[in-house]
């Protein structure tokens, strides 16, 4: 019997915006862009599969 098992392969990120130092959590396969909050600097960008992140990662989450 083979045992079907899947791991979480997707996660999210804390990340600060270069420009304000502003911290907020994006997803890494984010589909659309993500911008920042406060200043409106695009921290993400989707690419098909994981995203373009154009931010400092401060923590991951799995």
């Amino acid at each position: 019997m083979v045992k079907a098992t899947r791991e979480n392969r997707s996660r999210f990120l804390q990340v600060k915006c270069p420009d304000c130092e502003h911290e907020q959590l994006v997803f890494d396969k984010a589909s659309s862009k993500v911008e920042c909050i406060v200043c409106g600097r695009v921290l993400a960008e989707p690419t098909g599969g994981k995203a373009d992140i154009k931010a400092d990662i401060v923590v991951s989450y799995e």
